[in-house]
């Protein structure tokens, strides 16, 4: 039986870099920031890159690098930030809960005053690129820490918690747009309402994994109430999603290049819509995993919706 500094997180791939690469003293800390889990990245970072995508599809020309570089890396540090303060708030929890209890907190192997000093210097580091992005984005960055600090209290008090999340993780689209325009309008307000179903549907296959113990925690989530409803629910999440990036992309002015990629992103979603068992964990990560895919090809919908055919 591995120990707690040796063993493979239940939802990290079995072949990740972390576990194979990384200096033993180092692991813990990139666990609790879940760098060995890097699908969160993306589908915290990628929201960012649409809105960034939109807005320049919008003036006709293509993103700018040096932005979609500057949110990798912000969304990098603040990911890190903000799952190490989840970690260090649910700790009684994630102790109870066979998929979380040896995270580097709650299997003490991190403490929670070094927790605190991880989110900090995360913060600080993130805090340091926002500040080159102009006062809009600063201000709806800063403003964004209110949802991250809310977020792990939500499933104290709400059964739907992945709306919350949905509320943080796609932030990024009004602050990548602020980055690019130095404003904003209704097409980033609809991709940001677009983000949000999104969110609340990937995050409902994913809480598949903890039905069982977060129901003896207590803990509530959106799966636990939608019960033997989830995949009605969650299909019903994802054409909201889509009908609102359709509608930001109409109101953003987005050429016709942008149709057929956000078809594969409608048959994607409906696949997985398809799909997701509640009885089913494991194919439930898999789902939840394949949005990097989505939110990926989304982006690249967005950007191509630069082009014009002459005359229109």
């Amino acid at each position: 039986m591995s120990s707690p500094d040796t063993a493979i997180l239940p939802d990290a791939a079995a072949g990740n870099w972390v576990d194979r690469h990384a200096p033993p003293a180092l692991r813990p800390w990139l666990k609790l920031g879940r760098f060995d889990r890097p699908a969160g990245i993306w589908l915290l970072m990628l929201p960012g890159w649409q809105g960034i995508a939109l807005a320049a599809a919008g003036q006709g020309r293509w993103p700018n690098p040096w932005l979609l570089i500057a949110f990798f890396v912000g969304a990098a540090l603040m990911r890190a930030a903000g799952c190490a303060f989840n970690d260090i708030v649910d700790r009684d929890f994630d102790a109870q809960v066979s998929r979380t209890a040896l995270r580097p907190i709650p299997a003490g192997l991190i403490s929670v005053k070094q927790a605190w000093a991880f989110v900090i210097g995360c913060c600080l580091v993130s805090f340091g690129i926002l500040v080159c992005l102009g006062w809009l984005a600063i201000g709806l960055g800063v403003a964004s820490l209110a949802l991250v600090a809310a977020y792990p209290f939500m499933k104290r008090i709400t059964w739907w918690p992945q709306a919350w999340l949905g509320l943080t993780f796609n932030w990024g689209a009004l602050l990548g747009y602020a980055a690019a325009t130095h404003r904003l309008d209704w097409s980033a307000a609809l991709l940001y309402a677009s983000g949000l179903f999104w969110t609340l549907g990937y995050d409902t296959i994913y809480a598949i994994q903890d039905i069982e113990d977060d129901a003896l925690a207590g803990v509530k989530s959106s799966t636990r109430r939608l019960g033997a409803h989830v995949q009605k629910g969650v299909l019903a999440f994802y054409v909201a999603c889509f009908v609102l990036v359709v509608a930001a992309a109409w109101v953003g002015g987005l050429g016709p290049l942008f149709l057929p990629l956000a078809a594969l992103v409608a048959v994607h979603l409906s696949r997985q819509a398809a799909r997701v068992r509640i009885d089913d964990p494991a194919g439930a990560l898999a789902l939840f995993k394949s949005n990097a895919q989505v939110g990926f090809v989304l982006f690249l919908a967005l950007a191509a919706g630069m082009w014009k055919p002459p005359g229109l």
